[in-house]
């Protein structure tokens, strides 16, 4: 037993911007880098399982759909196809071999616009009586019958006389495409988490302060109020790093081939290393299509928060910034100017023990790679 092998643990992040993974290893109970690895690919796995997306024109117009009925995951010919199981599991078998990843049980993130989340509050209850009443309180607000939800819950603020609950609901099929690709994968899946959760984990931890984590992603970006260290609300725009492309390529007349590695230049003029300097002004003022819809949505997610009963003499203390596209420069300075509170890009690493050189790489990933680092710390921290 002395010489047993340190315990190793996989989170899988299937993102729109390709998969990301992380293994860590558990040793004296500290997490320590093991691998990693991410491809370039991109996925559409938001789409696949995000049909309340679609407008009502779309629907009505839908092939799939006879009444004015919400287009069901069942009715989704995507969300059927073999083919779509195949192809995930060989990008992940690939992205694993590449990174030489050793542990076979992994947990995966959920695309948060697939997940159904809410706060419920309730009175005290005793152990038998709660199951029946949360169900009963939840079932009318699902988007598909209860029988066909996995539901998960955690009671994050006990009162004298009452309770406050987080619910999160997921199809049971969108569980079993998990399962089926990590299973043909070569992978055991040992749970499936929202985003929302891990990011949480990786980027806030057991700080108890009221915070809005950013996740600025490839196609969306997601807005999270963390209290005590728990995701209470969410809010998602169709807007993200993608939108900055056509910004960039519209304003420099480069071909997207070359966007990536701009944008790799933009953040090196950030971080001290460019040539030349950044123009803030001017910088700002290009991005302002995607900035505004982001500010008004922090106003929004703030206002709708304290206005919870409860929540009414509370302050948010800070603004965490993760996702790919939040990488790009005088962004945080910006929303923490004008919001006049803390704003900083997350390190997901920082709970991680890892080699000192590795250190400019891992900073140059760390926003992209913030959902596995936070499944991969589940079974640790």
């Amino acid at each position: 037993m002395l010489f047993s092998k340190p315990k190793s643990y996989l989170g899988v992040d299937l993102g729109a911007h390709g998969i990301k993974l992380v293994e860590l290893k558990q040793e004296k109970n500290r997490p320590v880098l093991f691998t990693y690895g991410y491809g370039s690919e991109r996925k559409n796995i938001h789409k696949l399982f995000a049909p309340t997306e679609k407008t009502v024109e779309d629907l009505l117009k839908s092939k799939n759909i006879v009444t004015g009925k919400e287009l069901r995951l069942q009715d989704l010919p995507e969300a059927q196809d073999p083919k779509q199981i195949e192809n995930y599991a060989a990008d992940l078998k690939a992205v694993c071999k590449m990174a030489k990843t050793v542990s076979k049980l992994a947990t995966a993130s959920l695309p948060i616009s697939a997940v159904f989340h809410t706060v419920v509050n309730l009175p005290q209850l005793d152990r038998k009586e709660f199951d029946a009443v949360l169900k009963a309180e939840i079932k009318k607000l699902l988007p598909l019958p209860v029988e066909e939800m996995v539901l998960d819950y955690q009671i994050i603020k006990n009162g004298d006389k009452n309770q406050k609950v987080i619910v999160n609901a997921v199809s049971k099929k969108l569980v079993t495409f998990y399962t089926q690709v990590f299973t043909k994968a070569g992978l055991t899946l040992q749970a499936l988490e929202p985003e929302s959760v891990a990011l949480a984990r990786s980027l806030v931890g057991r700080d108890t302060a009221v915070t809005m984590l950013i996740d600025m992603g490839a196609e969306r970006t997601n807005f999270f109020i963390i209290d005590q260290g728990a995701p209470i609300t969410h809010h998602s725009l169709t807007l993200g790093g993608d939108k900055i492309d056509v910004l960039l390529q519209k304003t420099l007349g480069v071909e997207n081939e070359e966007i990536e590695q701009i944008k790799t230049d933009i953040f090196h003029f950030q971080s001290g290393s460019g040539k030349n300097s950044l123009d803030k002004d001017k910088f700002l003022a290009l991005l302002n299509p995607v900035i505004d819809p982001i500010v008004k949505q922090i106003e929004y997610g703030f206002d709708v928060y304290l206005r919870q009963t409860g929540n009414e003499q509370k302050k948010p203390e800070k603004i965490i910034l993760t996702g790919g596209a939040a990488s790009l420069p005088y962004i945080a300075q910006f929303l923490a100017e004008k919001f006049q509170i803390r704003c900083f890009l997350g390190d997901p690493w920082a709970r991680v023990v890892h080699q000192e050189k590795l250190k400019p790489v891992l900073n140059e990933i760390g926003p992209r790679m913030s959902v596995a680092i936070g499944l991969a710390l589940r079974k640790i921290v």
